[in-house]
C-alpha cells in the first residue's frame, strides 16, 4: 500500500482503523495474560483477586538512636555513614553513647 497515493480522508480512516486494531490487540493480550494468571493461581490453590488486592509492605523506618546535644533536630540512626557532628564529637574525645537517645 502506497500511503502517498491516499487522500487525507483515506489516511484518517486508516489511522482510526490502526488505532482500533492496536487497542483490540492490547485488550486481547491482557485478557490472555489474565487467563494464564488465573489458571496458574488456580493450579497452586490461590485466588488471583486476593493476590491482586494484597497491600505492598512498606520499608521500615529505623528510628534515630543518637541526637546532637545542642541541636535536637540532628539525629542519626546508627546506620550508614556517621554524620559530621558525630565525627567531630568523637575526635574531641566524646563517647558515642553520650549521644544516645
Amino acid at each position: 500500500m502506497d500511503l502517498n497515493t491516499l487522500s487525507l480522508e483515506e489516511l484518517k480512516k486508516l489511522q482510526r482503523d490502526v488505532e482500533k486494531a492496536i487497542t483490540s490487540f492490547e485488550e486481547r493480550r491482557l485478557l490472555e495474560a489474565r487467563k494464564k494468571l488465573e489458571d496458574y493461581a488456580k493450579e497452586i490453590g490461590v485466588d488471583l483477586n486476593e493476590v491482586a488486592s494484597m497491600k505492598k509492605t512498606t520499608k521500615s523506618v529505623n528510628p534515630p538512636k543518637y541526637r546532637h546535644p545542642e541541636d535536637p533536630a540532628l539525629t542519626w540512626t546508627g546506620r550508614g555513614r556517621k554524620p559530621k557532628w558525630i565525627f567531630e564529637a568523637l575526635d574531641a574525645g566524646k563517647d558515642l553513647e553520650s549521644f544516645a537517645i
